[in-house]
């Protein structure tokens, strides 16, 4: 057996059943051998290396397996660096298979040869070089152990030709379970969980804060459960959204720069916070020296250095979110806060009023993005997986969209990244055939990994991608317009026809201008099994609102450009 056919063996153990990737030079062997593995992986070819990486994040976000991509050295391992960093920081699991020069040649600047190992270091949960055909068996398992276990996160294999092509006398796959002085589930602590229901019990206006790590470790029910006990009001990192159904009794809103006014402003009055798989971002924490100064904090997470690193801690219980909760939850008492939740109620209805409603239920104009948003999740019932780019559009999109069940919300969180939505979506078609994929996507954006339309129509895969295009790029736009005395530097889109390239790809399509054909468009769109294109031209500099402007403490909180809701000072 060869090397390459052992890498393949080994993915196949790990019950790999799609791989996204790019043939080239150095992982020539790799590919040569999948071609008698047709039938056991599914193999997908994107158009840039970029693609896969993203691809393989919507693959794993939306069914929970571990996403696995193989690419060629050089240029095809520098491609996918954005997407490792991005699955490092947003918790993601990855396995990436990087081709590489032959051993002899390592360190002598060979073609395509790059040090894979010196740039992933600092971005993986590991990063290991294969240069032995015998060690490819061990490495696989161990890399699939660490990607998926404690807090998930990418691995980087890097493969030499020589090992590729390497002859095994012997090959014998045994899973990993386990790795010295690597402990990814650490042991929970009953007596820190005591002391947390006891603060839970004191606690007269408490708050659940909770991030993806709730989704990660399978605690939704858990989470449900401790707040229905204790009658305790949760509110969700943009991450976290989807763990807990918008219509659960105890959800108050999403925290952040454009967050909910409720979960934000009562951040600041609750006298306890208990915060869940989350890590205190500063999109969620504004000015840090004036978060939550008046509550104890309990941070329960997996990630021991996220405990206190940001917000000092009165209580930090290292631990995994499903066990902590489900223990939790049968210490506390039962519990009812009414009043505390209603003042978060009052809070929302304020934003509905003043900021909601204009926006997704205008009575002119152009249309909004809000309101395309808002036709999607009411046509789709709820039930469709929303990918998202960067932006406005992507604020836009957790803002109204509605979830009732978990793993419905993917986009790129603490890195950002422009491009990342299109291919996540394809991914997440794959992981979910029988669901509804709805991506929306800026004018922006999509032009970043617009050649992934060659993926879909290869593939045929039946992503609806929503492009809201208002010819800016608009959450730059909005920056300059509110904090750069409205100089619009390089931020002007000019687009191209995007049902013109919809035809070339052979995708369903259609052009919305007027907000009349919008809720037919929508049902159109969902009706078609088919890859679809639904540009909708929306009100060219609309903003989103509330904002929480940077440097500003997550209590001051503009409705609009000139209006705050704090104290409503112009």
């Amino acid at each position: 057996m060869t090397g390459s056919e052992a890498i393949i063996k080994s993915l196949i153990a790990e019950n790999v059943d799609v791989l996204f990737g790019y043939p080239g030079g150095q992982i020539m062997p790799f590919f040569d051998k999948l071609y008698d593995y047709q039938k056991e992986l599914r193999q997908i070819l994107v158009r840039h290396e970029q693609g896969a990486v993203h691809a393989a994040q919507g693959y794993a976000r939306a069914c929970g397996k571990t996403g696995v991509v193989a690419v060629t050295s050089g240029p095809g391992a520098t491609n996918v660096i954005t997407g490792v960093a991005d699955a490092m920081v947003d918790s993601t699991p990855l396995v990436v298979i990087t081709g590489q020069v032959s051993a002899s040649l390592l360190g002598t600047d060979a073609f395509q040869e790059t040090d894979v190992l010196g740039i992933t270091l600092p971005i993986t949960k590991w990063s290991y070089q294969i240069r032995r055909a015998e060690d490819i068996a061990w490495a696989v398992a161990r890399a699939f152990y660490i990607a998926r276990s404690g807090r998930p996160g990418p691995v980087v294999l890097d493969v030499t030709k020589d090992a590729q092509i390497g002859i095994l006398e012997d090959f014998k796959y045994e899973p990993c379970s386990f790795i010295r002085s690597y402990i990814p589930v650490p042991t929970l602590q009953k007596s820190k969980i005591q002391e947390a229901a006891q603060m839970l019990a004191e606690a007269k206006k408490p708050l659940i804060v909770y991030g993806q790590g709730i989704i990660l470790s399978h605690a939704e029910e858990e989470l449900m459960a401790l707040c229905n006990k204790g009658g305790i009001p949760a509110a969700s990192t943009l991450l976290g959204l989807s763990a807990l159904p918008n219509d659960f009794e105890h959800y108050k809103g999403m925290l952040g720069m454009h967050g909910n006014i409720g979960p934000n402003i009562k951040t600041n009055e609750a006298d306890l916070i208990l915060a869940v798989g989350m890590r205190f971002d500063d999109r969620v924490t504004g000015k840090v020296d004036t978060y939550a100064k008046q509550a104890k904090i309990i941070h329960i997470d997996i990630d021991i250095a996220e405990i206190g690193k940001i917000i000092p801690v009165d209580l930090g219980i290292h631990a995994d979110a499903k066990q902590a909760l489900g223990l939790l939850t049968l210490l506390i008492p039962e519990g009812n806060h009414s009043e505390w939740e209603a003042e978060f109620d009052a809070c929302n209805a304020v934003e509905r009023k003043r900021v909601s409603l204009p926006e997704i239920a205008p009575s002119e104009g152009p249309i909004n993005m809000g309101e395309v948003v808002d036709m999607v999740a009411e046509v789709s019932k709820h039930s469709a997986i929303v990918i998202t780019d960067v932006g406005q559009n992507q604020m836009m999109a957790a803002r109204y969209s509605k979830f009732n069940q978990s793993r419905s919300m993917i986009t790129s969180g603490g890195l950002g990244t422009m491009g990342f939505g299109l291919p996540a979506a394809i991914g997440a078609k794959i992981a979910q055939p029988d669901r509804h994929v709805c991506f929306f996507g800026g004018d922006g954006g999509v032009q970043m990994t617009i050649q992934e339309f060659g993926t879909i129509m290869q593939e045929q895969t039946g992503v609806k991608v929503i492009i809201l295009n208002n010819n800016w790029l608009g959450n730059v736009r909005q920056w300059q317009e509110l904090f750069f005395g409205s100089r619009y530097s390089q931020t002007r889109m000019l687009n191209p026809d995007y049902m013109m390239i919809a035809e070339a790809y052979g995708f369903a399509h259609r052009r919305v201008t007027e907000r009349a054909e919008l809720r037919e468009a929508v049902e159109d769109m969902l009706k078609d099994n088919r890859p679809y294109i639904l540009e909708a031209c929306i009100v060219e500099e609309g903003m989103v609102f509330p904002m929480i402007p940077p440097g500003k403490g997550v209590t001051d909180i503009m409705l609009n450009a000139n209006e705050w809701y704090t104290d409503g000072r112009k």
